[in-house]
């Protein structure tokens, strides 16, 4: 599990590459993954720092921090 994880982390990190930042949903459509496994992959870029989350308000828009 830990695998896929990582795997679609590196999926989403990409799509946010070229989209800039995307809803939980959009992510689940676009990358085709389950929305549990989106959310577990957003948790762990946003551990790490790669990404910030908002609010349940704004859909859970994820954005790519770029340093």
């Amino acid at each position: 599990m830990i695998m896929e994880i990582g795997i679609v982390a590196g999926e989403i990190w990409h799509y946010l590459d070229s989209k800039r930042s995307a809803t939980v949903e959009e992510l689940t459509k676009e990358l085709r993954r389950p929305r549990e496994l989106v959310l577990m992959s957003l948790g762990w870029l946003g551990r790490e720092g790669h990404v910030t989350l908002g609010t349940p308000e704004s859909g859970f828009v994820a954005t790519l921090n770029r340093k």
